[in-house]
C-alpha cells in the first residue's frame, strides 16, 4: 500500500573542518530508524533555503559563525515521517567550512523534539566506510569530489532516492 506523502521542503549544510571532515547528527526516525544526516531542517513559511540552512545550524550546533556561502552541494528526495506525518522531503544541501569543534550551548531539548541521538566529526575515510546509513547516502562520493575538485560549479541532482538504497556513487 502506498503512503500519501506531505511534501516538505527543507536544507541541510555539510559542514567541512580544515582536514576534510563532515559534521553529522545521528538520528532516530519512527519510520527508518537510526540514520546520519547533516545538520538542516526544514523551511519556515517565506524562508529561502539559504536563510534556513544558516538558521538551522545555528539552532542545532550552537555555531553563530558558520557562513554558508550558497554554494549548492546537491538537491535529493526522500520519505520519512516526521511529527507522526509521512513527508516527501526534497533538500538543498549547502557547502560550508568550519573549525572542528563541539556544539555548545543549551541543545538538550532541541536534539530531543527532533530525536537526535548524538553527533560526530567524521573523516572522509570513515565516511566511505559508513555501516549505519548516511543521508544521502551519494554523500562520501560528493564529498570526495569536493576534496578533489572543490567546490562544484552546479550542483548535483540526485532526484528521488528510496529508504534503503545502496550507492556507489554520486
Amino acid at each position: 500500500m502506498r503512503i500519501p506523502r506531505t511534501p516538505r521542503r527543507a536544507a541541510r549544510v555539510a559542514v567541512l573542518d580544515p582536514a576534510g571532515a563532515v559534521f553529522m547528527f545521528r538520528y532516530d526516525n519512527e519510520e527508518v530508524g537510526v540514520h546520519w544526516a547533516l545538520p538542516g531542517g526544514g523551511l519556515d513559511p517565506g524562508e529561502s533555503p539559504l536563510a534556513a540552512a544558516e538558521r538551522e545550524v545555528r539552532e542545532e550546533t550552537g555555531w553563530t559563525d558558520i557562513e554558508v556561502p550558497g554554494t549548492t552541494l546537491c538537491w535529493w528526495e526522500h520519505d520519512f515521517t516526521r511529527a507522526g506525518v509521512p513527508v516527501r522531503q526534497h533538500e538543498q544541501i549547502f557547502l560550508a567550512h568550519g573549525p572542528r569543534r563541539d556544539p555548545f550551548g543549551d541543545l538538550a531539548a532541541a536534539h530531543a523534539a527532533d530525536r537526535i541521538l548524538r553527533w560526530r566529526w567524521w573523516s572522509p575515510d570513515e565516511l566511505s566506510a559508513a555501516t549505519e546509513p548516511l543521508w544521502p547516502p551519494q554523500l562520501p562520493g560528493l564529498l570526495a569530489a569536493v576534496r578533489e575538485n572543490g567546490a562544484p560549479t552546479s550542483p548535483v541532482d540526485l532526484g528521488y532516492v528510496p529508504n534503503g538504497a545502496a550507492v556507489d556513487g554520486p
